[in-house]
């Protein structure tokens, strides 16, 4: 083998790193793309979870309290000696703390059956500038009456 022959083949070229490069900053940059949208969908699934548990615990405090009216308006403070304000005004501020000021919470009866919506913006997961999303919640409180014979 001549001397020159030999000594092109030790090393690699400057194309060949350029190219590694290329090839593991495409990879690395696809990589923080699908944890970028890991990350979304998770905080939205937790929003959902969250939404979830306010509305159960609003359920049962409807069930522990089934005498009173649970579908007028939230009062604007709390009062801890009347059960029914105290529950709706807990209701509201842990629908605000969880999905911020444009969160909102409603309760309606019909047919003894209680529905609980709850609606937050999401457009953090859904990539929109207003998107809205909505957990209901629909259960019937108190047990029908037997008829007699």
């Amino acid at each position: 083998m001549k001397a020159w022959s030999k000594r092109t083949q030790e090393g690699m070229t400057l194309i060949e790193v350029l190219v590694a490069l290329v090839i593991l900053g495409v990879g690395l940059l696809g990589a923080a793309a699908f944890q970028l949208n890991a990350l979304k969908y998770t905080d939205s699934s937790r929003m959902t979870s969250q939404a979830s548990f306010i509305a159960y615990d609003m359920l049962d405090r409807i069930r522990a309290n089934s005498t009173a009216d649970y579908t007028v308006n939230p009062p604007s403070s709390g009062n801890p000696g009347v059960a029914r304000d105290q529950d709706l005004y807990d209701f509201n501020s842990n629908i605000v703390n969880f999905g911020g000021p444009s969160a909102t919470g409603s309760i309606t009866l019909s047919q003894r059956v209680y529905t609980i919506t709850i609606e937050w913006d999401d457009s953090r997961a859904a990539n929109a500038a207003d998107s809205r999303r909505s957990y209901v919640l629909s259960s019937r409180t108190a047990v029908d009456p037997v008829a007699a014979p």
